[in-house]
């Protein structure tokens, strides 16, 4: 157990016996009344996102965690085989804990995933950014590429994005893993 004072953004805590990593963390001093801090946190295990107001004196239990690398393999039903690159052992990681990112995820990429200490896994990371091909898009005309619109592409992992109009199929491109979104063409 340690001070809520002493918690800092990114923290994962045990928070009403769930998993809950600190979004953000306040210190708030109104006035005549005691200092508190608002804390806006993310439930693991549902992905509720909770806020709570601590006292000052409050203390929290901090989940001791260990964060390893592992290889993406392939896909087995709705679990994801992945590989720990150091020890080359296997896990099935269900696609809950990937969420939504996990349709940007394509063979041998990296995947952080966070253990508790008592073994269960907590979450799941992909990179930011990752680098896929267009395999399917719609060709673009001498107009369409002296504005600035946006057509839909389909990606070698199956999903469908909105890209410039100057994105033919073939190209590599950029995107954001969080929001879904399109970032740059990446030269060859």
């Amino acid at each position: 157990m340690t001070s809520i004072g002493n918690v800092s953004k990114g923290t994962i805590i045990r928070f009403r016996n769930e998993p809950h990593r600190i979004e953000t963390l306040v210190h708030r001093t109104p006035g005549n009344l005691r200092a508190f801090y608002q804390a806006n946190m993310r439930n693991l295990n549902t992905g509720r996102n909770v806020e709570y107001r601590f006292s000052a004196s409050d203390s929290v239990e901090v989940v001791v965690t260990e964060r390893k690398q592992y290889q993406y393999l392939y896909r087995d039903g709705d679990d994801f085989v992945m590989m720990d690159t150091s020890t080359f052992d296997q896990i099935n990681l269900p696609s809950s804990v990937l969420g939504e990112p996990a349709r940007f995820l394509k063979e041998s990429m990296l995947v952080d995933i966070v253990f508790a200490d008592d073994g269960s896994i907590l979450e799941a990371e992909l990179p930011i950014f990752v680098e896929l091909e267009v395999v399917e898009t719609n060709p673009a005309t001498k107009d369409d590429r002296a504005t600035s619109g946006t057509k839909p592409a389909i990606l070698e992992t199956g999903t469908e994005v909105n890209v410039p109009m100057f994105i033919q199929t073939e190209s590599v491109i950029r995107v954001d893993t969080r929001s879904g979104e399109y970032m740059e063409r990446v030269k060859k």
